[in-house]
């Protein structure tokens, strides 16, 4: 195997754990995100109508409040918030909780797949740099000898004059 295929192996690999990366990014993201979905399903789950709670304004700041009703707002998609019923909003919340799981499953798929690309070219990079570097040591060193400059000898009568 020649360098340029070593090279080529070697970016492979590169690129393979960059995109490794990015998965890993998006998995952390997506986690993030369902574990936020969880704990808002569990908090309608158990949101009484007659309790009165606590909603966080951001900044350490909360809002005592006492729900009235069996309603909350969702955003429905697209920015659009739509006024539904509890039990519909745990619904929604359901399935794109599900939806988040499915794309979780598909990236940590795609991140074992190219996790056992890394290896193989890996191992392949190994071998052939091992196998590269035996040649070379088994060539035999060949010494070159200096030469000297050649001068150029001029012909008689060809040399240059302060005529010239």
């Amino acid at each position: 195997m020649e360098q340029q295929e070593l090279q080529r192996i070697a970016q492979l690999v590169e690129m393979n754990r960059q995109k490794m990366a990015r998965i890993e990014e998006q998995v952390s993201k997506l986690s993030e995100i369902r574990l936020e979905q969880l704990g808002v399903i569990a908090a309608l789950k158990v949101l009484d109508t007659q309790q009165s709670t606590m909603i966080p304004l951001g900044g350490g700041v909360q809002l005592p409040a006492t729900p009235k009703g069996d309603t909350v707002v969702i955003d429905i998609g697209s920015g659009v918030q739509a006024e539904k019923p509890r039990s519909e909003a745990i619904s929604i919340l359901e399935s794109r909780l599900e939806e988040v799981e499915e794309v979780l499953s598909t990236l940590q798929n795609e991140f074992t797949e190219t996790e056992t690309v890394v290896t193989e070219l890996a191992n392949t990079f190994t071998e052939a740099a091992k196998v590269l570097q035996e040649t070379v040591e088994e060539e035999p060193e060949q010494v070159e000898t200096p030469s000297k400059p050649k001068h150029r000898r001029r012909k008689h009568g060809t040399e240059f004059t302060l005529d010239d």
